[in-house]
């Protein structure tokens, strides 16, 4: 079975979330992810607590080699890897592989074709050496101001940024593959946090520009919608519940058969909205007789948007994505099989899946590195 990106050769000096996130992408799609790691292994390995998950979740379909780029010799066999590859990315430090011999204008000048990728904090301009995180840059942009309650700037539950500054990368690798397809010539590209953040906040920038009324943060509760909400059933168990049309509000209504509802200052979308205030304890007072398997009966039907409150670890368990094809087996360290979400896209009928499992530190040392070496000198 063929897929989009078989061909592709990617050399991934990359550790964290970003730079792994783009080779991810990638690989999935079928290029050859070799990644580099230094001897022992990348340090994301042996991340704990929030950064258990990294290495897991965004390494199959990769290869594995070490190589010790402190080492002139390693370094050569670096030049040689990369001698062969259609893409390279990295996410370390402005310069870092500049100065171990291996910068960009040193790969392209031996591999013309090649696509040179850098994921940073930021893109060119007066920051573009600042040190940046996820954290950094939803602080920086207005992300954090829009999660949390006003006065208290929250970063989102998951990494955004970088992967979706991954996700942007590997965009900008794709674009750049087909350039090369009409002028033979790689190029180097960037991605980056700051100006994905930037990216993510454009509606809240652009609601301001327009009305000239600064959006409250999500939390406050102002929202477009009249009903568009998270309610307590009476089981206790909270659940999302959107009625974002005035067609889906006379459904709604209907479904609940109460009169309450049913008064002229509540008639249209915007008038909702603008009574959010009381609308919002009364839909409370009368979802809260139900419980959540009930509210779900109602909403399914009815075809309004609904979802129980879940957390991440649901997801195992989540019928839709065992159905789907939409979890992936991978085989951890002390050999347990776990699964992770898959790339949310799909071909005709098909998902993309796992052809490598999660790779050790220098698995594919012989495969890869081995025809490398360099030839005998003559006698």
């Amino acid at each position: 079975m063929t897929l989009p990106l078989d061909g592709v050769r990617v050399v991934e000096f990359s550790h964290m979330v970003m730079g792994p996130s783009c080779g991810l992408i990638l690989a999935d799609l079928g290029a050859e992810v070799i990644k580099v790691e230094p001897p022992g292994g990348d340090r994301t390995r042996h991340l704990k607590s929030s950064g258990t998950g990294f290495f897991a979740a965004l390494s199959r379909n990769k290869k594995s080699v070490t190589l010790d780029t402190a080492n002139p010799a390693d370094v050569e066999t670096l030049l040689r890897l990369i001698d062969t590859a259609d893409v390279v990315l990295e996410n370390f430090r402005p310069g870092a592989l500049a100065e171990k011999g291996l910068g960009f204008d040193t790969l392209r000048a031996r591999n013309p074709r090649l696509i040179c990728l850098s994921l940073k904090g930021f893109l060119s301009g007066p920051y573009e050496r600042r040190t940046a995180l996820d954290e950094v840059v939803q602080m920086m942009s207005g992300l954090a101001y829009m999660t949390g309650p006003p006065g208290r700037p929250l970063r989102a539950g998951a990494p955004v940024n970088d992967m979706m500054g991954g996700m942007f990368g590997a965009i900008a690798i794709l674009a750049a593959l087909r350039e090369r397809e009409r002028s033979g010539e790689g190029q180097v590209l960037a991605a980056s946090l700051f100006e994905n953040a930037a990216f993510l906040v454009s509606t809240a920038m652009l609601q301001q520009a327009i009305t000239g009324v600064a959006p409250e943060p999500m939390p406050a509760g102002r929202r477009a919608w009249g009903v568009y909400d998270v309610f307590t059933a009476s089981d206790g168990v909270q659940i999302f519940v959107g009625v974002v049309t005035d067609r889906q509000w006379e459904i709604f209504c209907t479904a609940l058969g109460e009169p309450a509802l049913l008064v002229p200052e509540f008639a249209s979308n915007n008038l909702r909205s603008a009574a959010r205030e009381r609308l919002i304890p009364l839909v409370q007072s009368i979802l809260g007789r139900f419980t959540v398997a009930e509210i779900e009966a109602l909403c399914a039907p009815a075809g309004l948007p609904y979802a129980r409150i879940n957390r991440p670890w649901d997801l195992f368990e989540n019928a839709h994505l065992q159905a789907s094809g939409g979890l992936l087996p991978v085989t951890l360290p002390d050999g347990r099989t776990v699964h992770i979400p898959a790339l949310p896209m799909q071909f005709g009928e098909r998902r993309l899946g796992v052809r490598h499992d999660l790779a050790s530190p220098g698995q594919h040392n012989d495969e890869i590195l081995g025809p490398l070496s360099p030839p005998p000198e003559d006698s």
